[in-house]
């Protein structure tokens, strides 16, 4: 008696459809990884702007300097975030980072993702001696 086994498995076009699909996605990663490093860049620089005694009572420009430095030292980009895009709003008396960018980068062909940031730090006070 000959029984026929079954096979069971992935064909080769199977398993070519699988390595595209999963291609395509490895492919957006690595397109929006650096992008999203460089907003956790942003926010570190903000949170330590926001952290410092003091830096209710700074001049915009003074705290504008300030964090574009920081952000040279996170490997943010130059051309990433105008200096317009760094504001202090005071609301209810209390003075807050406001730090609101676009991302527009290269996807395929005719195809771009565009991605809004949005980082908010209330700032500190002069610590009373």
């Amino acid at each position: 008696m000959n029984s026929k086994r079954t096979q069971s498995g992935i064909t080769l076009l199977g398993f070519l459809f699988v390595l595209v699909v999963a291609g395509f996605f490895v492919y957006m990663a690595m397109i929006l990884a650096p992008i999203y490093s460089e907003y956790m860049g942003v926010s570190k620089a903000g949170d330590e702007i926001a952290k410092q005694p003091g830096s209710a009572e700074k001049s915009i420009d003074d705290i504008r300097r300030e964090i574009f430095f920081k952000f040279s030292l996170q490997y943010v980009a130059d051309a990433s975030i105008a200096q317009q895009q760094v504001r202090v709003v005071t609301v209810n008396g209390l003075k807050t980072l406001d730090i609101a960018y676009e991302r527009r980068v290269h996807f395929i062909s005719n195809i771009d993702f565009v991605i809004s940031f949005h980082k908010t730090a209330a700032l500190s006070h002069a610590a009373n001696p």
